[in-house]
């Protein structure tokens, strides 16, 4: 099962490989953004200037350099500036990849307009605002409340009707068409994000450790093992499908399902086709499930809240989940004379979800471990030691050096230090959001509709609703009853 499109550009990156490859230009370029943010720490952040785009009504206050010393700068001037600095860079990799790099640069310059225009656009009071709250702040009376999550969704449809409606076009961007370096690049920052996210939250983390592990376990022994096995015995799909489906629809979603594509050596096809995936149903699950744990969760929010972490794919699509649920159930729990405190609930939801993220890494040395001795070797004969090190996807170094300065740096620091770490983690972040959009445009623009249907994207379709729909969110539902029912937040004075 294979997309024509997308084997075009994998097999233009296969061959050109030398010494180095995606996964260690990844790492090399994930640490040295997450390094050079946390110069913040000494009263300097030489990536403050990085662009970030707000929610917005009026577009002219839209943009704004992350760090408040570059506000000089203005919006438009944070965006030039981030544009100049990707293109360096990424031009830098393309040279090292042994690409055209004067081809890739004229087509990253396309795709880096179009890719954040489709985030712009996104993040469009209509689109994102999510609470009551917001739609009146903003002057408006209604919105779709897509969280800026909505961005990516607009990314990716934008790449979409480039592929399938401009074919040519989609041809000539497809140098700088790099979804896996722009994903694992921003796994790598998505390390140390996770770290102080846990840190900065380290009572509620304790709270609900136990609970969380329990989530770990449901999400990796039982999920990952029935979607497996679905996929497989139901739909008749290779492993090399299986393993990418079963962790993006049972961990985390696009980054689960790229280090588990990383590892078993998958077609880069695989892991890209399940990304997508994985977007559009977080994005259908962050409209449907909030309400329906208002609905029907109100009196246990905390089981709402581990629910949401356990159900929605992607970490921004489940915090947004967690969020909306919280003010939704803090509605109506108000109205009843019942106040709790704010922020239990979408603490909850994150705390659970990280928990689930912390082990992307250690579950893709074990499928890298169990592909490398007995899935792709002879019979008769045992993987080395080094083609385990060979097959292991090395950006997740990455992931796990960022995690533990990270939170390293959050556990044992000053108040002083801890009140510079959360701002620079955030320039570091507003990186890995940049990449996370670069992904889904490019996403988009390998999906040719026509050739993926041809090619059994239909089938892939039924085992994601089959599996998501069918099991995994009342499973989810289930074992967080166990474990969170009559776990109550603390009342509000």
């Amino acid at each position: 099962m294979s997309n024509p499109t997308i084997a075009n550009a994998a097999n233009s990156q296969a061959g050109h490989q030398a010494r180095f490859n995606e996964d260690w230009l990844a790492l090399g370029i994930g640490l040295l953004i997450f390094l050079l943010a946390l110069s913040g720490l000494g009263g300097g952040n030489v990536l403050g200037w990085v662009v970030s785009t707000a929610v917005w009504n009026d577009p002219a206050g839209a943009l704004a350099p992350t760090a408040k010393s570059y506000a000089g700068w203005g919006g438009a001037g944070a965006l030039l500036a981030t544009y100049a600095a990707l293109l360096v860079v990424l031009s830098a990799a393309a040279f090292l990849l042994k690409l055209n790099v004067r081809r890739f640069a004229l087509a990253f310059t396309v795709v880096f307009a179009l890719a954040y225009l489709s985030w712009f656009a996104g993040n469009n009071a209509y689109l994102a605002a999510v609470t009551p709250a917001d739609q009146q702040k903003f002057g408006i009376a209604w919105s779709l409340h897509l969280t800026n999550e909505g961005g990516f969704v607009v990314a990716l449809i934008v790449g979409l009707v480039i592929s399938n409606f401009f074919p040519r076009f989609a041809e000539w961007l497809k140098e700088a068409i790099r979804p896996e370096l722009y994903i694992k690049i921003a796994i790598v920052i998505l390390g140390g994000f996770i770290a102080v996210t846990i840190a900065g939250k380290l009572s509620l983390a304790s709270s609900v450790l136990l609970r969380g592990l329990a989530a770990i376990v449901e999400a990796y022994l039982i999920y990952w093992a029935v979607v497996y096995f679905v996929a497989r015995k139901w739909f008749g799909f290779s492993r090399e499908w299986a393993a990418p489906l079963a962790s993006g629809i049972s961990i985390c979603g696009v980054a689960a399902s790229i280090a588990t594509g990383g590892a078993i050596r998958s077609r880069p096809a695989v892991p890209v086709l399940v990304s997508s995936l994985v977007v559009i149903f977080a994005v259908i699950e962050v409209l449907v499930l909030p309400f329906l744990a208002q609905l029907f969760l109100s009196d246990e929010p905390l089981v709402a809240a581990a629910w949401l972490g356990l159900a929605v794919k992607t970490d921004g699509a489940a915090v947004a989940a967690g969020g909306i649920a919280e003010a939704l159930i803090q509605a109506k729990n108000a109205a009843q004379g019942i106040h709790y405190q704010p922020g239990w609930i979408l603490g909850t939801t994150a705390t659970v979800k990280v928990f689930i993220d912390v082990f992307i890494g250690i579950w893709a040395f074990i499928l890298a471990y169990v592909w490398t001795n007995h899935i792709n070797v002879q019979p008769g004969q045992r993987a080395k030691a080094a083609e385990i090190w060979e097959r292991f996807p090395k950006f997740i170094i990455g992931f796990v050096a960022t995690f533990l300065l990270g939170f390293w740096l959050a556990a044992s620091g000053t108040p002083e230090t801890l009140a510079k770490l959360t701002p620079s983690v955030g320039v570091a972040n507003t990186f890995r959001v940049i990449f996370f959009i670069l992904t889904f445009f490019s996403i988009g623009v390998l999906s040719n509709f026509r050739k993926l249907w041809e090619d059994g994207l239909g089938k892939l379709v039924a085992v994601y609703v089959v599996s998501l729909f069918g099991f995994v969110i009342w499973v989810g539902l289930l074992v967080s009853w166990i474990f969170f029912s009559g776990v109550k937040p603390p009342l509000a004075n």
